[in-house]
């Protein structure tokens, strides 16, 4: 009895733990930056997306708080990718399961919901209208990290600056965060290693290894999958691996 009462104490305040963070997500906002747990845009997304998202980001975390081995951070937000899901480097097709290597379970134990409108005119792709947005380095990583040997619950993806930057007023591209945003962005990493407690750190690209850095944490650098970088970092991720 004595050790059931206290996992349900733990779980609840886990639970309680990451209301809090998410709270603490929805209360940013600037100009061309897309938060995907508090803004809405009704050409692109279903009416009740905001819930959506910030229920599988719950769901995401709370798997994962106190089982994850480590925590792998990239750079920002993208829209093909945790724009609609509300999960960092985690696009819709996987939470659908009409990805070839991903599906729902591995994210959040059961069925997962998009967020894009099937029929936005604005999104053009009769692919994406139908089985929702893919993000090639998404895939790298998920497949990356089960391919070394990590279960889903044993590792966090994050973004040093986890909401869209955007261009102009197009939100279905993507821009590099200004300096300003990722030390913004930054507070929110540091709350998230508080929520978990101590874990190795992976940095996803030299503007994530930057940020962590000169905040004075340890991160171990990965390359970026991106622009012909897939190959290497998998066995960077490997290798790095091998000396946790």
């Amino acid at each position: 009895m004595a050790l059931f009462l206290k996992r349900s104490r733990n779980m609840s305040k886990s639970a309680e733990s990451v209301k809090n963070f998410i709270s603490r997500l929805t209360e940013f906002q600037s100009p061309y930056v897309f938060n995907p747990w508090r803004d809405f845009h009704p050409d692109y997304e279903v009416e009740n997306a905001v819930s959506i998202r910030q229920k599988q980001l719950s769901d995401y975390l709370s798997i994962r708080l106190h089982s994850a081995k480590l925590l792998l951070i990239a750079e920002a937000c993208g829209y093909q990718g945790g724009h609609f899901t509300g999960i960092a480097m985690t696009c819709e097709r996987m939470i659908l399961n009409r990805h070839p290597v991903v599906d729902s379970t591995m994210i959040f134990g059961k069925q997962g919901h998009r967020t894009s409108r099937p029929d936005s005119t604005y999104i053009t792709k009769e692919k994406q209208k139908k089985d929702g947005f893919n993000e090639p380095t998404d895939t790298v990583v998920w497949s990356a990290c089960l391919e070394a040997g990590l279960r889903p619950d044993e590792f966090i993806l994050w973004n040093i600056f986890p909401f869209h930057p955007y261009k102009d007023s197009d939100l279905l591209t993507n821009r590099t965060p200004t300096d300003e945003e990722l030390q913004t962005g930054l507070d929110y990493t540091k709350a998230l290693l508080k929520m978990t407690g101590p874990l190795p750190v992976f940095a996803i690209g030299k503007k994530s290894e930057t940020t962590l850095i000169e905040a004075g944490l340890t991160a171990t650098c990965l390359r970026h999958p991106a622009n012909g970088g897939a190959n290497i970092f998998r066995s960077g991720l490997k290798n790095a691996l091998s000396h946790v």
